[in-house]
């Protein structure tokens, strides 16, 4: 007997005991799945919770649960099945029970001659799977599946309705004692706890930014903002509505007695051994409690210029930019354009151990490793320019502002960059020459404004085209021909030749939208001699931009013109984003 198949013997008797943990920990580190490190601190979890040295992986987030699935398939010797191999329909629906299925997470898959093959979630579970073969009088063969897949699948599969009981939700306001246990109790079910986790674990498996959770009057409608849009993923019956907000306050530790006033909350999970943060804000609406919930998943967020679309002469400048000792740098643009995200980019690219950084921000978003990060709280008088002011007796190198909206912050920023440091901050504005005229009309002085403001980067974030199925547009040259002569009063020089440009289409891969994912197109202002004598002199927004452009901005429709030309995304994306059309 193999040393594999003798631990997988000793594991299916008592898959807690020491034996199976040390067999399984072997495994792992000669499967270079884990190092020693890791190992070793997942026995020590193990053995203070005693919960399956396979689940606390999971938990500590080592491992993501389909990658555990698939190391303990082939530690036990087991047929491993994946989310190809899921039926279209279910089977044999009218002999096994949803909530047998849901509560063994079990999920039929296939009749094979008269076998019937069945995915578990738990190996070492058994009997359910002795029991369906009792019971239908056949063969039953089992294969491993991970957890996630056989609960989202169960749910999409076989449906939610019948394993959500009634339920009345109680009157709008404050509720009362009685009220509020009903609904603690409600949130506690089972099933809700199932569905709140599912929502969350489809959102981010389709890399959603936000959860929207709407109360109507004849449902719950639930939307997933995919690539910057809406799209409702599930219609859930009146029924549930109570249920289910009160169980996401609950786990975002909120009131759920009060419903008259908005409230905001962060709840920190695991989905698939990533660990996942999510800001909750919620809102009384007519017919109930609005819930979205913003999707902050730090492994998914790229730190790199390059990949958030940043290229060229633009990038290149901006790059200068941070480079300088100090000065302000301002990024803007309209809520969900990316600009934090740009910001913490720019700050892992600065983070060096030779200089010290801060930031002020609200809230804080990720957390970087070596960056001093401080979270806004007004309740007790800790604002931005408070903040501000502590920070320059720290001697910092590098400030970042989560964002100036008060003159008090913009002054404090100011001082800041006078006495040496880099300032990066985020002004809410429509372009970047308009960021300029935003500040003046705060009242900052437009002598202090001219001598500290090195650049501003307006951004926009525009979806790429599906690279699976995207398609050459037809006509292309009466387009660019169109494109010559836009709104802004600009006479374009565009090639004739529009065979890089590309239109959606729809297939499978990006869910028929003919879009997967989103890039950034920007426009980078550099404070030169003439901006800055237009800023000194009128301050006014046309004419400050059209000393940018003679100095060699390009503007954000130029860029995101050149990505359509390149087939990155499409003209119409462009116009949307950067409201020419």
């Amino acid at each position: 007997m193999t040393q594999q198949s003798a631990a997988a013997h000793a594991g299916a008797s008592d898959p807690r005991s020491e034996e199976f943990v040390t067999a399984l920990a072997a495994f792992l580190l000669e499967r270079n799945a884990l190092d020693e490190l890791a190992v070793h601190r997942a026995q020590r979890a193990q053995k203070q919770s005693g919960e399956r040295f396979d689940l606390v992986l999971t938990r500590l987030g080592l491992l993501p649960d389909v990658e555990m699935a698939r190391l303990l398939a082939e530690f036990l010797g087991m047929p491993l099945a994946e989310a190809k191999d899921l039926p279209q329909v279910p089977l044999l629906a009218e002999h096994l029970e949803l909530s047998f299925l849901a509560s063994n997470r079990l999920l039929p898959l296939a009749e094979d001659g008269e076998t019937i093959v069945v995915a578990t979630a738990d190996p070492f579970n058994t009997d359910p799977i002795a029991a369906i073969g009792f019971l239908l009088g056949r063969p039953v063969e089992a294969r491993l599946m991970a957890a996630s897949v056989v609960e989202r699948a169960i749910q999409e599969i076989y449906g939610r309705a019948g394993a959500l009981g009634p339920e009345q939700e109680p009157t709008t306001g404050q509720a009362s004692d009685e009220d509020v246990r009903r609904l603690e109790d409600l949130a506690s079910e089972a099933p809700i706890i199932r569905l709140a986790h599912d929502l969350i674990t489809r959102a981010v498996d389709m890399q959603a930014s936000d959860i929207h959770v709407e109360p109507r009057e004849d449902s719950l409608r639930v939307r997933y903002r995919l690539d910057g849009m809406l799209h409702t993923v599930e219609t859930l019956p009146l029924s549930v509505r109570a249920a289910v907000t009160s169980r996401i306050k609950i786990m975002a530790q909120l009131n759920i007695a009060e419903r008259r006033l908005p409230q905001d909350g962060r709840i920190k999970t695991t989905v698939h051994g990533r660990e996942i943060d999510l800001r909750v804000s919620t809102m009384p609406t007519l017919c109930g409690e609005s819930v979205v919930l913003r999707i902050l998943d730090r492994s998914s967020v790229q730190l790199d210029f390059q990949s958030l679309g940043f290229a060229g002469p633009a990038h290149e400048a901006f790059a200068k930019l941070l480079n300088q000792p100090n000065g302000i740098i301002l990024v803007t643009g309209p809520t969900g354009s990316g600009k934090t995200t740009t910001l913490y980019t720019a700050l892992n690219a600065l983070n060096t151990s030779e200089s010290k950084t801060f930031t002020v921000e609200d809230p804080i978003e990720y957390q970087l490793v070596g960056v001093n990060q401080i979270q806004v709280q007004p309740k007790i008088g800790l604002s931005f320019a408070h903040a501000l002011r502590s920070i320059l007796r720290q001697d910092p190198d590098i400030i970042m502002v989560g964002e100036i909206r008060d003159l008090e912050t913009a002054q404090m920023s100011i001082q800041a960059s006078l006495t040496g440091h880099l300032v990066l901050s985020t002004v809410h504005t429509n372009s970047a020459s308009a960021t300029v005229t935003r500040l003046l009309d705060m009242g900052v002085a437009d002598y202090l404004l001219s001598s500290t403001l090195t650049g501003v980067l307006a951004q926009r974030l525009v979806r790429r085209l599906c690279q699976a199925c995207a398609a050459p547009v037809p006509d292309s040259e009466l387009l660019l021909e169109r494109l010559r002569h836009q709104p802004d009063g600009v006479t374009r020089a565009l090639p004739k030749d529009g065979r890089g440009l590309r239109h959606k289409t729809g297939c499978k891969v990006c869910r028929n939208t003919g879009y997967l994912g989103r890039t950034t197109i920007s426009e980078l202002l550099v404070v030169t001699d003439p901006v800055r004598r237009q800023i000194l002199e009128s301050g006014s927004e046309a004419a400050i931009q059209q000393a940018a452009l003679e100095a060699g901005m390009v503007s954000m429709f130029d860029d995101g013109l050149a990505k359509a030309l390149r087939g990155e995304t499409t003209i119409d994306e462009v116009l949307r984003v950067t409201r020419m059309n």
